[in-house]
Formats: structure tokens, C-alpha cells, sequence
């Protein structure tokens, strides 16, 4: 990824720089290779509710 710097047409855009994404792939990642995030709803490790208002349907 390159580093897009703009002119400096204004005090604020002389010292703008931004991320350019355009390198990067657009094409959505293979389904095979993906593995889902596993949601808490808000359990620790032993299961327990530590964050109220979190799922239950």
C-alpha cells in the first residue's frame, strides 16, 4: 500500500497524508479458506454473563 499525499492547497492539506487501498484486492476471499468469529455473548471462560444486555433472542 502506498502513501497518498495531497497539495498543499490549504494549511490543513499540507500535511494530509492517507492510506491508498487501491493495491489491494477487491475479489471477496475463498469460502473454503474462511473460518467464521466465534461470538461470547458476553460469557467469560467459565460461561458466565459479564457484559449485561448481550443476546439471548
Amino acid at each position: 500500500m502506498a502513501i497518498k499525499s495531497y497539495k498543499p492547497t490549504t494549511a490543513a492539506r499540507r500535511q494530509m497524508t492517507v492510506t491508498d487501498y487501491s493495491q489491494l484486492s477487491k475479489v471477496a476471499p475463498e469460502k473454503s479458506l474462511v473460518e467464521s468469529l466465534k461470538t461470547n455473548s458476553g460469557r467469560n471462560s467459565y460461561g458466565r454473563i459479564t457484559v449485561r444486555h448481550r443476546g439471548g433472542g
